[in-house]
């Protein structure tokens, strides 16, 4: 079985990652303004966004094809990403997966760029979600 790349999609090429969620019924796309990053073993088995997003980055999309669930390809792929980009990552998450956003090393985000922090409460108005940083 061939080893998993990491690599960051060109723009050309992001209707893929949208092919992707769509083959997993995930309602996620990819995000038009930032960068989407996948992890392939010949085919996308993951993906996620980075977003610009005052002086770092706000990561969505991050999803893992099930069969390949468990293998820390999340950890490494958002690794990749983080490491390929300067400044801190921020990310809303449901409450139930707060422990492997800390596993990857992201805390708490105790303050948000004003952006972030509007469309958090947004979103909270019709779900639970934790907002985490890393760096900064």
């Amino acid at each position: 079985m061939p080893d998993i790349q990491y690599l960051l999609l060109a723009d050309t090429l992001r209707p893929l990652l949208n092919k992707f969620y769509r083959a997993h019924n995930s309602p996620m796309r990819a995000a038009s303004d930032g960068q989407s990053w996948v992890a392939k073993r010949g085919t996308i088995i993951a993906g996620l966004n980075l977003v610009p997003a005052a002086q770092g980055y706000w990561l969505t999309g991050l999803f893992v094809d099930p069969a390949h669930r468990g293998q820390g390809v999340a950890g490494r792929l958002v690794e990749r990403a983080r490491n390929s980009n300067a400044g801190p990552v921020w990310l809303f998450c449901h409450p139930d997966l707060q422990g492997l956003y800390q596993r990857m090393g992201f805390t708490p985000a105790s303050a948000l760029p004003q952006g972030l922090a509007d469309r958090l409460a947004r979103y909270q108005r019709s779900k639970p979600l934790v907002a985490m940083g890393h760096g900064g």
